[in-house]
């Protein structure tokens, strides 16, 4: 029996895990479920998974918590803040961690579990965008298992020889191939994406996911820090990653070989698959997912993508050539740019404008140490900040 800390519970990849977790009883357990804010729901997968520990990074969402739950009757230890988090990541009676925290707050207690030796099934991409080699640098110190969750890596990975060992040319491989589905906006006139709405941003054509995801998936830059992670996780240069558009969301991403061979990972866009496969890993069990039917998905279409449209893609590439910590600037601004565009407070298109801003005005350094990437986040999200309070003035003159 593995016990399992989710660390993101409540959000679109900790629902999905609890319901592969809840397929098998007999394999999982639910030792600590983690949440930022969402009482109700947290309550409720209590009542259902009965978890040792219950944290809520948010104090006074984690008093309301343990009032509800001391009514019902619960064992469950409630505790708050990322000392929470982090104990529950490091605790000696876990497993595994599901990573599925969103954004840089994730960073921490993922470190954490890689500290003690854990299997991280990571779902929190801007841990490693972030931290980069200090995180793998560290899953490798510590004898941690790093298993990919986003669906383009964890496919990539199934793609990937058995014996992969990080040297890509060792193996034959020529290049690494991220699919992108393009989201709602891959064919509408660039001259409207100035009056997109933050509903219409998060009404992804194929995924069911959070609204932050919804919007970088909307901007590209989800594909963006994709690539970053990908070359941290198969130890590949940036010139080795490409990204197809492929609208049908079939195909999750691909490997291309030296001898001409591209295998490919396909199948319903459900983020069940990837969840099971790294649970089980290297053994395979039942997800919830239904079959993919070959006869009637019709045609399975590619493309380049257009910078002019996702500026946000080339920005990410710009930055993992830079290096160091501009890939966590490059993460903090988008943070706080797409939080003030789901806000209201400036338009699609600026989001991309700000990134760039704060990309060209903040100091990056060598990211050697996790307090100066943590140092130069808090630098472009003050930055970014200041240049959306700049941008809001005009956007509400212009709206009156």
């Amino acid at each position: 029996m593995k016990k399992i800390t989710i660390l993101g519970s409540t959000g679109s990849i900790g629902v999905s895990t609890l319901d592969v977790i809840s397929r098998h009883p007999d394999r999982y357990s639910v030792f600590a479920l983690t949440a930022h804010s969402q009482v109700e729901r947290m309550v409720e997968q209590c009542r259902r998974f009965q978890p040792t520990y219950a944290v809520m990074a948010d104090a006074s969402a984690a008093e309301k918590l343990r009032g509800k739950l001391q009514a019902q009757g619960s064992d469950a230890m409630v505790l708050s803040g990322m000392e929470g988090l982090n104990e529950v990541a490091a605790h000696a009676e876990v497993d595994f961690v599901m990573a599925a925290i969103v954004g840089a707050a994730g960073l921490l207690p993922t470190m954490a579990a890689v500290k003690q030796g854990k299997r991280i099934l990571l779902a929190n991409k801007e841990a490693l965008v972030m931290s980069g080699q200090i995180f793998i640098d560290a899953v490798r110190t510590h004898g941690a298992e790093l298993l990919p969750i986003d669906s383009e890596h964890n496919a990539v990975f199934q793609c990937m020889p058995e014996q992969y060992n990080g040297n890509l040319r060792a193996h034959g491989v020529k290049r690494i191939i991220l699919t992108a589905s393009g989201g709602p906006f891959r064919d509408a006139p660039l001259e409207s994406l100035t009056s997109v709405t933050p509903a219409q941003a998060c009404a992804h054509p194929n995924w069911e996911m959070g609204k932050k995801i919804s919007v970088d998936s909307a901007t590209m830059m989800n594909k963006g820090l994709e690539v970053i992670e990908a070359c941290w996780l198969f130890n590949a240069a940036v010139e080795q990653v490409s990204v197809a558009m492929h609208p049908q969301s079939i195909i999750h991403s691909m490997v291309e070989y030296d001898d001409g061979s591209i295998l490919a990972q396909m199948g319903q866009p459900d983020m069940r698959t990837p969840i099971a496969h790294a649970l089980a890993w290297p053994e395979r069990v039942v997800s919830g997912v239904g079959s993919l039917d070959l006869f009637s998905m019709g045609k399975l279409e590619f493309k380049q993508p257009d910078m002019q449209r996702f500026p946000c893609l080339q920005l990410a590439y710009d930055a993992m050539h830079t290096g160091g910590t501009q890939t966590a600037i490059l993460n903090a601004a988008n943070e706080v740019a797409v939080e003030a565009f789901l806000q209201g407070k400036i338009a699609f298109t600026d989001i991309s404008t700000i990134i760039a801003r704060v990309l060209s005005s903040a100091t990056h350094h060598a990211a050697t140490s996790l307090e100066l990437i943590l140092d130069d986040d808090r630098q472009a999200r003050g930055l970014a900040a200041e240049f959306v309070n700049s941008i809001n003035k005009t956007f509400r003159r212009q709206a009156r």
